[in-house]
């Protein structure tokens, strides 16, 4: 039975994407920081559909957590980098401490799991690694946003360099979607239009059927494509200008 690593897998994206592939019969490993919560999904999906289940407690800020997650990852099938962390105040005015737990939730853990899991699967000549990231990676919110470029552009290399393996890397680059994020992280959504919110479920199908077809980079809604093209497109000083500041740290 494959095998799949979930990161931020009790709640939003994560938990979509793991019941996603136990419904293709992956076994799961299921990744977050709240033990009871993790063990209540992994009953369910156990339940649901019949798979092997398998909960990591972690926090992806620490370090040692996240070379014990590592480890694991090198032996899987599939990696999914889910987990999030949301920011609401402006760089300047936030605790640099804030910042540096989002740098290694965003960046160092996707780094450290990626390496571990890509040379596992490089060795065994197969294997799959989907990154969440951002359509905000295209444009300066913040350091959100400078994390979610950095997966972006990080995936797209670490793509490069497996392909030759049978290794696929997919970068996910989702707009805003209907989970409890957003409220976690103390961002408020009341002038986000309905046409702007994407469904889960909608994201992670396509991220997955976009994964199998060896796409590098998974923009789902069509809304979400013109934006990355006309950011891609657009003078730097425009984007610059549309970009916006977040407020006080929460963990997402």
């Amino acid at each position: 039975m494959p095998t799949a690593l979930v990161t931020g897998a009790t709640a939003g994206l994560g938990l979509e994407f793991a019941r996603q592939l136990a419904a293709r019969g992956e076994a799961v490993v299921l990744v977050a920081r709240t033990e009871a919560r993790l063990r209540e999904v992994a009953a369910e999906l156990a339940a649901a559909y019949g798979v092997a289940t398998e909960v990591l407690v972690a926090d992806l800020a620490d370090r040692a957590d996240v070379d014990r997650v590592a480890e694991r990852a090198r032996t899987v099938d599939t990696v999914v980098n889910n987990a999030g962390f949301g920011l609401r105040q402006r760089f300047l005015d936030n605790d640099i401490a804030a910042e540096e737990e989002l740098f290694q939730v965003l960046c160092r853990s996707v780094l450290a799991i990626c390496h571990a899991a890509g040379q596992g699967m490089r060795e065994r000549g197969r294997g799959r690694i989907i990154n969440v990231s951002s359509v905000a990676g295209w444009l300066t919110s913040g350091t959100y946003s400078a994390a979610k470029s950095w997966v972006t552009v990080f995936s797209e290399s670490l793509s490069g360099e497996c392909a030759p393996s049978g290794v696929t890397v997919t970068a996910l680059c989702p707009g805003f979607i209907r989970t409890e994020f957003h409220q976690r992280a103390g961002i408020g959504t009341g002038s986000i239009p309905d046409r702007a919110w994407l469904d889960a479920r909608r994201v992670v199908r396509t991220c997955l059927r976009d994964a199998g077809k060896g796409k590098v980079i998974s923009v789902p809604g069509t809304l979400y494509k013109a934006i990355v093209l006309a950011a891609r497109l657009a003078p730097r000083q425009l984007v610059r200008r549309s970009g916006t500041g977040v407020a006080k740290a929460r963990r997402g």
